[in-house]
C-alpha cells in the first residue's frame, strides 16, 4: 500500500473542466478594448542587403504605424542564448521571412492594404541553402567559417579500439525538419500603461526568457516590463524562444501606437516563420569483437541551426552528449557542430537534439547487428550500460541506470523475438501486406546541461490566501499537466487535500523566477522546489505556533501524514494554523530553492565533461508495423513502451506524455515530410500538405512505468517529458528492416523512398543474378 496520500494516483486535471468546456481563455480570446492589429513586412529572398522600403503613395500612411531596426529603442537583438538575433534587419538579410518591418492598424482590412502597399528593396546575394554549402563557406552566413557552435567527447584511445575491433561497421545518418504543430498558434497582446508600463499576453513556455528579451529590446526598466501568460495551448518547445521575438514586435508597435496592439498568427503563418526541429546527418564508425562486443565508437553530429543562435548552443550539447547512446563503450570519440545556413533559424523541439543523436546511433546498432548476424536486440543486451558505468563525457553511475530493466520488459510485453522471427520469414512470401516489428532503448538527462540547475536560482514561493495555497511559480501549464502535478506536491508535503491548492497561471509581477519550462525539468526540478517551499512552510507555522503557545519550536511536533501540528497535548490542523497565521499577522508565504545532492565530478565548461545531468530516465519502444506494399504506406499497429521515470507522481498523465511522445516521433520517422526548397521557404504551408499523425495513425498502446527514485527530484521525479521522443523513429525504421529486408538510414521514410529502396535491392538482386548467369557460361 502507498505511503503517498496524493503522489502516485491519476486525480482530476485541475485544469481539465475549463478547458473541456472552452472556459479557458487563450491569448486570442482577449478582447482588449481600442486594440489594433500588427503585421510583420517579410524578406522574400535568402540573403541580401536591405536597401529601403518602397512604399505606395496612394496608400494613407498616416492611418497606421510603420517601425523599422531604427525605432527599436533599447538594443536591436533578441535576447536568447547569444544576442545575433536581430528585432528587425538593418542592412544584412539572412533568411526568407525574416522580419524588416512592423506595421500596426486599426483594423485586419487597413492591416493587409498596409501590408501589400509597401515592398522592401534588397539587392540579393548568393545563399548558403544546405550545410554542405554552409560547411563550405563560401557564403559567410555566420563568422567567417559558419560554424555557430563545435563540442568534443574524448574518452580512451579510439584507434586502439578500432585496431582491437574484428569489424568496424561505418554509416551516415540523416533527420528532416518537424513542425511542432501546437494547437494554438504564436500570438501576443501588448498594452501600454500610463506609468511606462508594457504588459505583454501571450502563448509562452518562458515567461522570464520573454521577461529579459523585452528588457533588452525595449530599453525599459524591469519593473517596467510585466509578461502575463494566458492558457498555453501547446508548446512541444516551439514556444521557449520564439515568443521573445513575438512579445518585442508586439511590445515595439504598441509603444510607438500608444495603444494596445494584437499580433496573432494564423496556421499558414506559423507553419512558414517559425523555427523547427533542426536537421541533422550524423557520421558513425564502430568497432566490434565478433561476439558483439563494441571497442570504439567515432561520431560525428551536424545540425543546421539557420540563420542565427537561437538555441542551437545548447541543443548541440545534448545532441554530443546522447551520441553514444545507452551503451558502455571505453574507446569514444565525439565531434558535435552546428552549421549556419541562409535559413530560418531552427529552435527547440520535444527532445532537444536527443532525437536526431538516438535515431543515427540506435540504426547504426541494427546495422551492426545485420552484419554480424545478430539480433538487434542480443546486440544491445550485450552492450547495455549498468550501474557502476560511466558515460564517455565521465560521468560514473553509481545508481538509477535501468537500460536492461526497461529493454528487457519491453521486448517481453510485446512478443518481440517471436514476431521479428515470423515476419521475416513471412516477407519471402511476398504478401501484398508485410509486417514487421523494431525496437530501440534510448535514455534523457533530466534539466540543464551541466551546472545549470544549481546556479540557476529557481524559487518558488507558496502563499496562503482565502484557504487556498498557492504554488506560484514561472512553470506553466501548456497541455503537460504542470498545474495539477505541482499542486499535487504541494498537497502531499503540507498534508492537505488537492482541492486546498492551486497554481495560477505565471506573471512576472507575481510568480519568482523558477526557471524555465524546458529541458523535463518542472516535476524533476521545480517539484523539488516546491517541495523545499513547502517544507519551509510548514517550518514557519511550527515556529508561528510555538510563539503562540509559549512553548520552543522543539516542543511542536510536525505530523506530516495527518496534516497537523501537535502542541502541547492538542493537535492544530496546517489549515487552521495558516488561518490563525493570516488573522494575526497578515500575508503567509515562503519561498523554497533548489537543493540537489553534491556533486564530486563538477562539470566542466571548457574540458566539456563531468556530471552532465544530475538524473536519468529510461526508455524502450517495441513499434510493429504493416507496409502496403502496392502504395509503400507505413502504419504502425501495436507501440509497446516501458519507461523508468523515477517516481510516477501522475500515472495517467504519465502515460500520456509517453504515448503523445512516441506518436509525435513516429509521425517524423515517416510522414512529417519538411523541406526547404530552392527558393529557401519551408516546402509546405498547410496541414494539408504537413501530414501529422491522426488518431487513424495511432497504434494500440501498451504502456509501463518501472519506479526507481531518483534523489534529484520531487518526491524521487524524474524529467520524461522530451524523452518519449527519443527512441521511436529508428525502432520504427527498424521494423521496416524486419518487414521488407531493406535499411533505410534517412528519415522521413515516406513510401516514396522506401519504393527507390526496394527498387536499388531489386537491380542489385538481378544484377547479381545476371553476374552468377555469366560464371556459369564463362565456366
Amino acid at each position: 500500500m502507498s505511503k503517498f496520500r496524493v503522489i502516485g494516483k491519476s486525480v482530476p486535471r485541475l485544469d481539465g473542466m475549463h478547458k473541456a468546456t472552452g472556459r479557458m481563455r487563450f491569448v486570442g480570446d482577449y478582447d482588449v478594448p481600442g486594440h489594433w492589429v500588427g503585421g510583420i513586412v517579410r524578406s522574400d529572398v535568402p540573403r541580401g542587403v536591405l536597401k529601403g522600403f518602397v512604399k505606395d503613395p496612394a496608400f494613407e500612411w498616416s492611418k497606421v504605424v510603420f517601425a523599422t531596426s531604427g525605432d527599436v529603442p533599447g538594443e536591436n537583438f533578441v535576447h536568447i542564448v547569444r544576442d545575433d538575433y536581430p528585432v528587425l534587419a538593418e542592412k544584412r538579410v539572412s533568411y526568407v521571412t525574416e522580419a524588416l518591418a512592423l506595421i500596426a492598424a486599426p483594423d485586419e482590412k487597413t492591416l493587409r492594404a498596409a501590408l501589400a502597399a509597401v515592398k522592401p528593396e534588397i539587392e540579393r546575394l548568393p545563399a548558403a541553402l544546405t550545410p554542405e554549402e554552409g560547411l563550405e563557406a563560401k557564403v559567410k552566413v555566420w563568422g567567417e567559417d559558419n560554424i555557430l557552435d563545435e563540442y568534443h567527447v574524448d574518452c580512451g584511445d579510439v584507434e586502439k579500439g578500432f585496431a582491437e575491433a574484428d569489424v568496424i561497421v561505418e554509416g551516415t545518418y540523416e533527420t528532416g525538419l518537424q513542425e511542432q504543430m501546437y494547437l494554438e498558434p504564436q500570438g501576443a497582446v501588448a498594452i501600454p500603461h500610463e506609468d511606462g508600463t508594457i504588459e505583454i499576453v501571450l502563448s509562452v513556455q518562458c515567461p522570464y526568457y520573454v521577461h529579459n528579451a523585452a528588457v533588452h529590446a525595449l530599453g525599459l526598466p524591469k519593473e517596467k516590463v510585466l509578461i502575463r501568460q494566458p492558457a498555453t495551448g501547446g508548446g512541444f518547445g516551439g514556444k521557449e524562444d520564439y515568443p521573445s521575438m513575438m512579445a518585442v514586435w508586439c511590445g515595439l508597435l504598441a509603444m510607438k501606437a500608444g495603444r494596445p496592439v494584437k499580433l496573432i498568427y494564423d496556421r499558414e503563418q506559423d507553419l512558414q516563420v517559425t523555427p523547427k526541429r533542426h536537421p541533422s546527418k550524423t557520421r558513425h564508425k564502430m568497432g566490434l569483437k565478433k561476439d558483439g562486443s563494441i571497442t570504439a565508437m567515432e561520431i560525428d553530429v551536424l545540425l543546421d541551426g539557420g540563420a542565427y543562435t537561437t538555441l542551437t548552443r545548447v541543443i548541440l550539447q545534448r545532441a554530443t552528449l546522447h551520441a553514444a547512446g545507452v551503451y558502455k563503450v571505453s574507446n569514444v570519440k565525439i565531434r558535435g557542430r552546428a552549421v549556419a545556413t541562409n535559413t530560418p533559424p531552427t529552435g527547440a523541439f520535444r527532445g532537444f537534439g536527443a532525437p536526431q543523436a538516438f535515431f543515427a546511433v540506435e540504426r547504426h546498432i541494427d546495422k551492426a547487428a545485420s552484419l554480424l548476424g545478430m539480433d538487434p536486440l542480443d546486440l544491445r543486451v550485450k552492450n547495455l550500460l549498468h550501474n557502476g558505468d560511466s558515460f564517455p563525457y565521465r560521468q560514473r553511475m553509481e545508481q538509477g541506470v535501468n537500460a536492461e530493466a526497461v529493454l528487457s520488459r519491453a521486448a517481453a510485453l510485446s512478443g518481440y523475438r517471436e514476431k521479428r522471427a515470423r515476419y521475416a520469414a513471412e516477407r519471402e512470401q511476398n504478401r501484398r501486406v508485410r509486417r514487421g516489428i523494431g525496437l530501440s532503448v534510448v535514455m534523457h538527462g533530466g534539466g540543464f546541461t551541466g551546472s545549470g540547475e544549481d546556479s540557476m536560482g529557481s524559487i518558488v514561493r507558496i502563499d496562503f490566501e482565502d484557504d487556498w495555497f498557492r504554488v506560484l511559480s514561472s512553470s506553466v501549464e501548456m497541455g503537460q499537466g504542470s498545474a495539477t502535478i505541482l499542486p499535487m506536491i504541494a498537497a502531499e508535503t503540507l498534508g492537505v487535500e488537492l482541492e486546498n491548492v492551486t497554481a495560477p497561471p505565471a506573471d512576472t509581477n507575481l510568480v519568482p523566477n523558477s526557471g524555465p519550462t524546458v529541458a523535463s525539468r518542472t516535476t524533476m526540478f521545480v517539484g523539488a522546489t516546491t517541495y523545499d517551499a513547502c517544507l519551509n512552510m510548514t517550518a514557519k507555522l511550527g515556529e508561528f505556533l510555538a510563539e503562540e503557545n509559549d512553548c520552543s519550536a522543539s516542543e511542536v511536533l510536525w505530523e506530516w501524514e495527518k496534516g497537523q501540528y501537535a502542541v502541547k497535548g492538542k493537535t492544530v490542523p496546517i489549515l487552521e494554523a495558516a488561518r490563525n497565521f493570516v488573522a494575526q499577522r497578515g500575508q503567509l508565504s515562503s519561498e523554497g530553492t533548489y537543493k540537489g545532492p553534491e556533486s564530486e565530478n563538477l562539470w566542466d565548461d571548457g574540458k566539456f565533461s563531468g556530471d552532465a545531468y544530475k538524473g536519468y530516465s529510461w526508455l524502450a519502444t517495441v513499434v510493429e508495423l504493416e507496409v502496403d506494399m502496392d502504395t509503400y504506406e507505413a502504419n504502425p499497429i501495436d507501440v509497446a513502451a516501458v519507461a523508468e521515470i523515477g517516481r510516477v507522481i501522475h500515472p495517467s498523465l504519465a502515460a500520456g506524455q509517453i504515448a503523445g511522445g512516441v506518436l509525435q516521433s513516429i509521425g517524423w520517422a515517416h510522414i512529417e515530410d519538411l523541406t526547404i526548397t530552392p527558393e529557401g521557404r519551408y516546402s509546405t504551408s498547410h496541414m494539408s500538405s504537413y501530414l501529422v499523425p491522426t488518431t487513424l495513425d495511432t497504434p494500440r498502446w501498451t504502456i509501463e512505468t518501472i519506479e526507481d527514485p531518483c534523489p534529484a527530484g520531487g518526491f524521487g521525479a524524474k524529467g520524461m517529458g522530451e524523452m518519449p521522443c527519443n527512441g521511436s523513429a529508428p525502432a520504427f525504421l527498424s521494423a521496416l528492416d524486419n518487414a521488407l529486408g531493406v535499411f533505410a538510414d534517412r528519415i522521413p521514410a515516406t513510401g516514396e523512398y522506401l519504393f527507390g529502396l526496394l527498387m536499388d535491392k531489386r537491380a542489385e538482386n538481378e544484377g547479381e543474378s545476371e553476374k552468377t548467369r555469366s560464371d556459369l557460361d564463362a565456366y
